[in-house]
């Protein structure tokens, strides 16, 4: 058997105009126009320049449309451009990055009111096709109506010299955005954009961002919300400020933060009965065979040293949990003679079962796969060396990552509903097509033996079946 033989008799030419590549990412152009994020940035970047062929708002839909393909520079527009016969006229990359250099201070808050807007409907339409938004599930339970804000910080290297770019505490050179995820869809609410110093529990910029995050949710959605941040970002500033949030009797907002394992926290593990530890469950809810949880709020409270919480918000809870260490886990030296990693939490969660609560916090971690997605989606570097213009670009980030999270809720189903970027790109956005024109008609035809194709057909269908933006 020749096992090159595949290639025998093919020949390569250049020809046929009608033939076009990335035609899934159609899906998501359309996506943008149907639930009015393109109509509503067209009215937030008007102004008196005028570009003769191009919206503003067009452009910026673009830009982000081209990132959830996998853009990682301005130029990467030219990706749709190039599929003239399917996407029409596209911005030249000149004037994709005037667009993004007009994006100041200003416009960068109309660009989120837009998005904002524009969430409104998409989740009414969440609703209409699931009966609710996807409820966060702990531990084999669901939250239901709750919805959970994961706060966290990554960084993002730079390979060039580029404003605001410092160096970060991990010896590396870059920026530090700060961000915040919803659990419930996936998508990218917030994303402020920092010098590679800044802090991960720089409490002025947790704010700022967790505050962001909560003006994106549609109003109905902001009654019931929990806050999770790491033991890396949580500061006695963010949590004194959520309890300022629940002032509002609206609204009911929990936290859920990482808390220090001081003398104070070493002590009450100290003395902690050992049949009052609980086995911790994993995503299950099933007990798991390293690891136990127990409150600590009590030994805080009370005791010679009184009330060591008094300068906290009245409600707030210490969890406890420990579990045998890993190989190689840098442990402190209570750890080192204890024999086990603790971990503590401070948490309003009223809940009675400690262990659905600790695991609420633990589930922080996921926080770490949407990040992930995020630098596969724009994010992994800054395309410009102009700071406003890479806060421009992180701004288009969280658009193409809403856009994606969107896609999968109002058109997939199965794995591809749950599928990270790279799988989504590969098996929809990037199949190639062709387009037919007859009758005063575009059809857009797609290979029959692509085993995706019925996918992708039936996503661009339920997209044109969405209502038309008012």
């Amino acid at each position: 058997m020749d096992a090159t033989g595949w290639s025998r008799g093919l020949a390569v030419e250049v020809g046929g105009r009608d033939v076009v590549s990335h035609v899934g990412t159609a899906a998501v152009r359309l996506l943008a126009d149907r639930v009015g994020v393109t109509g509503a940035l067209s009215k937030a970047l008007a102004g008196t320049r005028q570009f003769p062929l191009h919206d503003r708002g067009r452009v910026f839909t673009d830009i982000a449309v081209g990132i959830a393909d996998g853009s990682t520079r301005i130029k990467d527009i030219a990706t749709l451009a190039d599929q003239g016969e399917l996407f029409g006229a596209v911005a030249s990359v000149p004037t994709a990055w005037r667009v993004l250099k007009e994006v100041d201070a200003e416009r960068l808050t109309a660009v989120t009111a837009a998005r904002a807007a524009a969430r409104v409907g998409v989740w009414e339409q969440i609703v209409a096709r699931h009966g609710r938004i996807p409820p966060c599930t702990v531990a084999g339970r669901d939250l239901g109506d709750m919805i959970v804000i994961r706060l966290d910080a990554s960084l993002v290297l730079a390979h060039s010299d580029k404003e605001k770019a410092a160096r970060t505490f991990k010896k590396t050179f870059g920026h530090h955005p700060m961000m915040a995820w919803c659990d419930n869809t996936g998508g990218l609410l917030a994303i402020k954009l920092r010098p590679g110093n800044a802090g991960a529990n720089t409490a002025a910029d947790n704010i700022e961002v967790l505050d962001a995050a909560i003006g994106q949710l549609p109003a109905g959605y902001r009654k019931k919300i929990l806050v999770t941040v790491d033991g890396a970002g949580a500061s006695h500033d963010l949590v004194d400020h959520i309890a300022e949030l629940n002032e509002d009797p609206d609204r009911q907002v929990y936290y859920a933060v990482g808390f220090d394992l001081d003398e104070r926290g070493r002590q009450a593990i100290g003395k902690v009965p050992g049949r009052v530890w609980a086995p911790a469950v994993d995503a299950e809810g099933e007990p798991r065979d390293n690891g136990e949880v127990a409150e600590l709020t009590g030994l805080y409270r009370t005791g010679r040293a009184r009330d060591q919480l008094k300068d906290w918000p009245k409600d707030m809870r210490i969890i406890a949990r420990w579990e045998r260490s890993h190989p190689g886990a840098q442990l402190s030296l209570f750890e080192q003679h204890e024999g086990f990693r603790f971990q503590l939490t401070a948490t309003s969660l009223p809940d009675r079962n400690i262990q659905l609560v600790e695991a609420c916090h633990r589930v922080q971690a996921r926080v770490e796969s949407r990040i992930r997605c995020g630098k596969a989606t724009g994010l992994r570097r800054m395309p410009s060396k102009s700071f406003a213009v890479n806060s421009a670009w992180c701004a288009a980030v969280a658009l193409a990552c809403d856009l994606l999270a969107w896609l999968a809720l109002l058109a997939l189903d199965g794995e591809l509903a749950k599928a990270e970027p790279k799988t989504v790109r590969y098996r929809l956005l990037h199949t190639a097509g062709r387009i037919i024109r007859g009758q005063r008609q575009r059809r857009l035809r797609l290979p029959e033996n692509w085993p995706w194709v019925d996918a992708l057909r039936t996503a661009f269908m339920r997209i044109f079946a969405l209502p038309a933006p008012t």
